[in-house]
């Protein structure tokens, strides 16, 4: 079976970072069942899973036969949660396989999650439940489809044994692939001991995988800094563009490849508020979705601190260097934040000299929202049915909504027309239907819905039937295409369904 799997493992963090890792071996688990497999991605990896029967691919996604070339370890991080610093966190339930080199020539980790207890498991049972693995799945799709850099669900096997949380839940066991599990937390863990020439390798280690052209450069670390920067500022303009709410951004939750990581109390917003929080472990908001862009910021501090000491040994002149970088990333984010928007809003030129007035036709629009309480999703998709020249489903949503009624809208999409209009007719760009199309390839109609992520969970973990799941994530791979078949994942729950919603982290 190994050898089918035919994976191309060549394994550099065990190789290379010792010390950031103990070694481990899942835990066998009863009754393995595939629940779950991601074939498309299996292919990217180099996997023929089609000379696998589900019986083979069950043992080998549970953890009880790894495939050859794999070496399993638990990583070593540290990290600031809720702005509390732990000097060892770790990977509790979660180990890396290793890596593997996949078609295209890249590389990527492979890992589980819920395969049991490790070192770093902390008075945890290391395992996982089928729905917030299942849950893996649905958000980590959903992002990918709307184009943001994430880690993705390989598999997801059952266990044939009970999770106990506040119940009994069924166990699972995700596979999980990734850029890297580098994190902000990785860099944390040796900096809190003083252990510089340990940051230092892991800063080449990190150079070398990520970003290898800043290895010549004359001060490759402050260019990793400045690299990591810009990725969380255009990862972090994405989120906030689509309604993402991570839930739970502490430092070994943010990866230094730009990727989403960490599906737990996470969420899409419906009613546009800035301050809307669903994670049940957020009780004072710091990871609310408006704190989001201020939360990268300050994760990026904490890692700047962590490499002071390689940046120069005058630690005054090594603040100065980091301190650049932080002040910028606000620049940087808005910088992303406006592209994403322009486009929402249907507009393809990008002049400098329109920067701060296309900032204010989309904040203004946001407080439109957010004053009469619409959806964020509908309220840009049907701005789309707008720029076509049908007002009525738009104006529908602020009818519906609690507020000034269907007027509401009126001063905003006169400025909002002028400002399209002054782009029509240059570069070819008809604008009305062209426009409108335009849009409906960045507004997407279907997200991952709280109350259609939450019934397709609970019917996948309290009866085993998977239909609802799957008829989901068929929908959330095709976010920007509006169908009647689909319809139903496009509606926003009832308020007080929303009110009283809350995400956990399965722990």
């Amino acid at each position: 079976m190994a050898s089918l799997a035919a994976l191309r493992f060549d394994n550099s963090f065990a190789r290379e970072l010792g010390g950031f890792y103990t070694l481990w071996t899942p835990v066998a688990v009863p009754a393995p069942r595939l629940l779950y497999l991601n074939r498309a991605l299996a292919d990217e990896l180099g996997m023929d899973v089609a000379l696998l029967d589900s019986a083979a691919l069950a043992g080998m996604f549970a953890g009880n036969v790894l495939p050859e070339g794999a070496q399993p370890l638990a990583q070593a991080y540290a990290g600031h949660q809720f702005g509390g610093f732990s000097p060892q966190l770790g990977d509790g339930r979660a180990l890396l396989l290793g890596e593997v080199i996949d078609r295209q020539g890249r590389r990527r980790d492979i890992a589980f999650k819920g395969s049991g207890r490790t070192p770093f498991a902390r008075g945890g049972d290391g395992k996982a439940a089928v729905g917030p693995m299942l849950r893996e799945v649905l958000i980590g799709e959903a992002m990918h489809a709307l184009g943001i850099p994430t880690t993705r669900a390989l598999a997801v096997a059952a266990t044939g044994e009970p999770v106990y949380r506040e119940q009994a839940l069924p166990g699972a066991v995700l596979t999980r692939v990734a850029a890297s599990h580098l994190r902000v937390g990785t860099f944390e863990f040796y900096a809190a001991r003083g252990d510089t020439e340990r940051v230092r390798k892991l800063a080449e280690y990190t150079i070398a995988r990520h970003d290898p052209e800043l290895a010549g450069s004359a001060q490759p670390f402050l260019a990793l800094l400045r690299a990591v920067a810009e990725r969380q500022a255009a990862l972090v303009a994405q989120w906030m563009n689509v309604g993402f709410i991570h839930g739970v951004m502490n430092t070994d939750n943010m990866a230094i490849s730009g990727e989403t990581i960490d599906y737990g109390p996470c969420a899409f917003m419906e009613a546009y508020d800035p301050g809307t929080v669903f994670s049940s472990i957020d009780g004072h908001g710091r990871y609310a979705f408006g704190n989001q862009p201020n939360i990268a910021n300050w994760n990026l501090a904490r890692l700047a601190e962590t490499l002071l000491p390689l940046f120069s040994d005058d630690a005054e002149k090594a603040v100065e260097m980091a301190t650049e970088v932080i002040v910028a990333f606000p620049a940087r984010y808005r910088h992303h934040l406006l592209r994403g928007q322009r486009a929402k809003l249907g507009l393809h030129r990008s002049e400098p000299d329109d920067d701060g007035a296309d900032a204010a036709l989309a904040a203004e629009w946001l407080s439109l929202l957010h004053a009469e309480r619409v959806d964020f999703t509908l309220g840009w998709r049907r701005l789309a049915d707008a720029a076509a020249g049908d007002e009525a489903p738009l104006r529908t949503l602020f009818a519906d909504a609690e507020g000034l009624g269907t007027e509401a809208p009126d001063a905003w999409l006169s400025r909002w027309r002028a400002r399209c209009a002054s782009e029509d007719g240059a570069d070819g760009f008809a604008g009305g239907v062209e426009r409108a199309k335009a849009m409906c390839r960045v507004n997407p109609i279907v997200i991952a819905r709280n109350h259609r992520v939450e019934e397709a969970l609970a019917a996948a973990s309290n009866t085993g039937d998977l239909e609802p799941f799957e008829r989901l994530l068929d929908a959330l791979r095709q976010p920007y295409d509006e169908s009647p078949e689909r319809a139903q994942y496009a509606e926003p729950a009832l308020a007080e369904v929303t009110a009283g919603y809350r995400t956990f982290c399965g722990t």
